[in-house]
């Protein structure tokens, strides 16, 4: 596993830029379980864009402070909470809950799809960002997903982010908005891809590397104390830790 952080260091771009606070941010992967191999869906990324263009990704984004009021069903496990507070500054349940929902909320917006339940009538969203589950009267599903990987992004580039990854499962699927994939979207198509599949897809290392750390989660047996992967660059190389 030593290799995932060597690798990472590798592929590092330059790092001339101002150095700024890395921003909170939430990605979310979705697996298919229901085939004789788990598929994970990604999508590719308009080739016109600036920052990875054409590549494939997990949907995700910043964490707004709207993610934090907006009204959630069910709660993380036990230990995806513990160690969403772990190695922060100013931990808090709050930040940790809002992670979880920013996650589901990038997932809406970059995929159209909308992960919840609508067992509880409909949410007051805090914001239009949010109003799209009040209109379908979609509560964000928190208890679907668990925290599987951390990542940091290294000084002194020009984006940084403190990115949070979850998992949830295809069943936790109950809505969908078309139309938001396509040639004028962030995303232009979306596929479900087993992890050899992957492989041969042009991703970011990070993307490429958390992907395997899932793998191997899976063949693990994907039990709630295994612990979670974190990685960050210390004094210009990347480091692995375990948060137990």
């Amino acid at each position: 596993m030593n290799d995932f952080a060597t690798r990472l260091t590798a592929s590092e771009r330059r790092q001339d830029s101002p150095n700024v606070r890395p921003s909170d941010a939430a990605t979310l992967i979705l697996i298919d379980r229901k085939g004789k191999k788990p598929r994970v869906l990604m999508g590719r990324r308009h080739p016109k864009l600036k920052f990875l263009p054409g590549v494939y990704v997990f949907p995700g984004g910043r964490l707004e402070k709207a993610d934090k009021a907006m009204p959630v069903y069910g709660f993380l496990d036990a230990d995806s909470e513990r160690r969403l507070l772990t190695n922060v500054q100013r931990p808090s349940l709050g930040r940790a809950r809002g992670l979880a929902a920013a996650a589901i909320r990038e997932m809406y917006e970059e995929t159209g799809l909308l992960v919840g339940t609508k067992d509880c009538g409909a949410p007051e969203a805090p914001c239009d960002d949010w109003r799209v589950f009040e209109e379908r009267g979609v509560f964000p599903d928190l208890g679907a997903l668990s925290f599987v990987a951390r990542a940091i992004t290294p000084p002194r580039r020009p984006r940084r982010f403190d990115t949070r990854f979850f998992v949830a499962d295809a069943t936790a699927v109950c809505d969908e908005v078309k139309g938001l994939v396509g040639e004028d979207s962030e995303l232009i198509d979306l596929a479900w891809l087993t992890f050899a599949e992957t492989e041969k897809q042009e991703l970011p290392t990070i993307t490429r590397v958390v992907l395997e750390e899932l793998a191997a989660r899976i063949d693990a047996g994907f039990g709630p104390r295994l612990p979670v992967p974190s990685y960050a660059m210390v004094r210009g190389h990347f480091v692995r830790t375990l948060l137990d």
